[in-house]
């Protein structure tokens, strides 16, 4: 969601997702039910919020950093936000951020009237299509590749809003779930591959969107479907809904990861739940991956379904080894790695007299940098544990995300740089262990990944990225010119 996003160095040892987003029209309370709808996407991003809300003649917005509820919790607030109409947007912030203005939903006033969107995933041409409006006199206040889509729509001369965007988006690569109000309604679309998720529900008489189903389980709406990959669904104020599909028809490519780690285990994503999805991931490790042992230990919380399908498929019994306190700070971004060290061990802390003396295998959904599942191994060491065996629910993850998940750069993920037993001695464990690519799909409902056409985007594991990334062939060439320039 900015510019610097896919090149820069991050201190964080977790993938995360960047952004969730929220949307309801006709519905008589709309801001406080997209506020409740953001509460339940809150781990989507925890560093700032926003709602924009249309009441037939004004559009409204609030937006802040930190919580949704810290931004979005009193009756006054939601007063601020009147309509039949509104739009959320939850955010990490990002290296090169600058606060509020980045802060969606983006709003901008076009000749065609109000115009809000609210954007989850990354445009990997944002640079070049940014560059080449800034030198065609448009004037950008932010640093987010949103506000890209918002300038291509003010300047295309199609007649329609919906016209328009279709246009803006045929320019556009990489990965999107979009919510857009006008003063016409509510548009939401996603990418030809369907690469980020976006589901639309009901609630009485009002549509609702969300990046989970768990957001409609909040406010009390009924699952209606996914919104398809390169689907528009527009929906009016007469409650009409249409759909159109612009762009033909794509095999699908959504993120594996959201079944590994980013949606809520509640949710239901790409028509099957996560939960079930991470027992099974952790079910199929342990067929790949066993180990004698005494434990099956989760690291909290993201390890703990595929612990529970590894320890029922292995008959290894299932124990909380390591406890999680929830009342402190993300170490991801703690400034250096003695800090986030500190940061782990008040984060978690080991069982001791469940573990001392036993073979333990740690489960977690994957190492980035490596630096924490160090730091967890040897506290389980420190409390006595016999044997550490670390099992991670995902393959290797050795490539960086350009589709809107905040990666470190390639040379900081352990697996782009060391092989498995490098990485099991850096990490100290007894033994490490990945699912396999194969296992993975297998879990998730798939006989087995098809190289010539993966049913899922994958990159992150394989390398191969489903999209042009122009802006970092283009980072690449500028970095090989200087290069040689400094040889000349």
């Amino acid at each position: 969601m900015n510019f610097t996003h896919p090149f820069r160095d991050e201190d964080g040892d977790k993938l995360r997702e960047e952004c969730g987003v929220f949307g309801a029209i006709n519905a008589q309370d709309a801001s406080a039910i997209a506020a409740l709808g953001l509460h339940a996407l809150q781990h989507r991003g925890q560093e700032a919020a926003g709602i924009t809300s249309f009441d037939g003649d004004m559009f409204y917005t609030r937006r802040g950093t930190g919580h949704v509820a810290e931004n979005f919790s009193t009756q006054q607030q939601l007063d601020e936000l009147p309509g039949y109409m509104a739009a959320g947007h939850v955010r990490y912030s990002t290296t090169g951020g600058s606060g509020l203005r980045n802060v969606q939903p983006l709003y901008a006033d076009l000749a065609s009237g109000g115009f809000a969107v609210a954007h989850n995933g990354n445009i990997s041409n944002a640079q070049a299509l940014r560059d080449d409006l800034v030198s065609r006199g448009a004037i950008f206040q932010s640093t987010s590749d949103t506000e890209v889509i918002i300038h291509l729509v003010a300047t295309s001369r199609y007649p329609t809003t919906v016209d328009r965007l279709v246009d803006a988006l045929r320019m556009v690569e990489g990965a999107y779930s979009l919510i857009v109000m006008t003063p016409e309604g509510m548009i939401a679309c996603r990418d030809p591959l369907g690469i980020r998720p976006l589901q639309m529900g009901k609630r009485g008489d009002a549509v609702v969107f969300a990046s989970e189903t768990v957001a409609f389980d909040v406010i009390g709406a009924e699952f209606v479907r996914s919104i398809e990959p390169g689907e528009l669904v527009k929906v009016g104020f007469d409650g009409k809904v249409s759909s159109l599909r612009p762009f033909g028809n794509h095999p699908s490519r959504p993120c594996i990861f959201e079944h590994v780690y980013f949606s809520r285990p509640d949710s239901i994503f790409d028509g099957r739940s996560v939960y079930a999805a991470r027992k099974a991931i952790g079910e199929q490790l342990a067929i790949e991956n066993p180990v004698e042992a005494d434990l099956v230990v989760p690291v909290p919380d993201s390890g703990v379904p595929a612990a529970i399908g590894y320890a029922q498929q292995s008959g290894i019994p299932f124990e909380l080894g390591i406890i999680r306190s929830h009342y402190v700070g993300r170490t991801f971004i703690q400034p250096s790695d003695g800090a986030r060290h500190t940061g782990v061990k008040r984060k978690h802390n080991a069982n001791r007299g469940l573990v001392e003396g036993k073979r333990i295998v740690l489960i977690d959904d994957s190492i980035v940098r490596g630096t924490t599942s160090l730091q967890i191994v040897e506290m389980m060491r420190e409390a006595g544990a016999s044997e550490v065996h670390f099992r991670v629910a995902s393959p290797p993850t050795a490539h960086s995300c350009f589709y809107g998940v905040d990666t470190p750069e390639r040379s900081k993920l352990l697996a782009a740089r060391m092989d498995v037993e490098p990485m099991r001695e850096f990490i100290k464990a007894d033994s490490l262990a990945f699912v396999s690519i194969d296992g993975l799909y297998r879990a998730v409902g798939q006989e087995a990944r098809q190289p010539a056409c993966p049913q899922f985007c994958d990159a992150c594991f394989t390398g191969d990225y489903p999209t042009s990334l122009t802006d970092l062939a283009q980072k690449k060439a500028s970095d090989a010119q200087l290069s040689f320039d400094k040889v000349a």
